[in-house]
C-alpha cells in the first residue's frame, strides 16, 4: 500500500511538472490555480489514506470536508450554510463509529475478542517514560498505556510461539512496539486525531500472529 501512495504522489508531481513546463514554453495555458485549488491539499492525502487503509474513518471525514470546501469555492454550494453542519456531522460520525465499530465481524475482530479473554500484564507511562524489554522471556500478551507520556515495548529477543495480543492506548502520548522477525502483525485500530503506523511486512509463512488493538487520542502507536 505504501507503494501505491508513492505512485499517486509521483504522478501528481509529474503532471504538475509537465503543466508548468508546457505553460512556460507557450504550448499550453493551463491555470492550475483554479478557485478552491488549495482544497486538493486536503483531498489528495485523504484519498491516498483511504487507499492505504480503508478502515480509518478520519480519511473519509477529511475527504468530505475537502470536497465541501471545493464545491463552495466553485460556487456550487453555499459554505455559510454548510459550515454550520460540519461540526454536527463530525459528532454524528464519531457516535456511529463508537456504536458500530465492533458490529462488523472479521477474523481479526473475532481473534482479538478471543485473546482478550485472558489476563495479560499491564504497563503504564503517565506523565513519564517507560521502557519494557522481554529479553529471552516468553511473551503472553500485554496491555500498554501511554497517557501524556511515552512507552517502549521491545519484543525483539522474546519468545512468541503462539498468537498473542497487545492492547495499546495512547492518549496525548506515544507507544513504540518493536516486534521479533518470526511473527506476523494484525492491527485493529480506533483513533481520533491520532493513528497507528505499522512498518512490519507480514510474511506469507504460517507464523504466530501478534494482534495489536490500538486506541489513539491525540497520540500515536508505532509498530516496527
Amino acid at each position: 500500500m505504501k507503494k501505491i501512495g508513492n505512485l499517486i504522489w509521483g504522478i501528481v508531481f509529474i503532471l504538475l511538472g509537465l503543466i508548468f513546463g508546457l505553460n512556460a514554453m507557450g504550448i499550453t495555458d493551463i491555470n492550475i490555480f483554479f478557485n478552491g485549488w488549495w482544497t486538493l491539499i486536503i483531498i489528495i492525502p485523504s484519498l491516498i489514506g483511504i487507499i492505504k487503509d480503508s478502515r480509518k474513518i478520519w480519511n473519509y471525514v477529511w475527504l468530505f470536508i475537502g470536497i465541501i470546501f471545493l464545491l463552495s469555492a466553485q460556487g456550487i454550494l453555499d459554505i455559510r450554510k454548510i459550515r454550520k453542519l460540519i461540526f454536527p456531522a463530525i459528532l454524528v460520525i464519531i457516535g456511529l463509529i463508537i456504536i458500530f465499530k465492533d458490529t462488523v465481524k472479521t477474523k481479526v475482530n473475532e481473534k482479538v475478542k478471543e485473546l482478550n479473554k485472558k489476563d495479560v500484564e499491564e504497563y503504564y507511562a503517565t506523565f513519564s517514560g517507560q521502557k519494557i524489554s522481554y529479553a529471552e522471556k516468553e511473551f503472553n500478551g500485554a496491555s500498554v498505556n501511554a497517557i501524556f507520556g511515552g512507552l517502549d515495548l521491545d519484543l525483539r529477543d522474546t519468545k512468541i510461539e503462539k498468537d498473542e495480543i497487545i492492547n495499546a492506548t495512547a492518549v496525548f502520548g506515544g507507544i513504540d512496539i518493536i516486534v521479533p522477525k518470526n511473527v506476523n502483525v494484525q492491527i485493529k485500530s480506533n483513533s481520533l486525531f491520532g493513528g497507528v503506523d505499522n512498518k512490519v511486512i507480514n510474511s506469507k509463512e504460517q507464523l504466530p500472529t501478534l494482534y495489536i488493538k490500538a486506541f489513539c487520542l491525540f497520540g500515536a502507536t508505532d509498530i516496527k
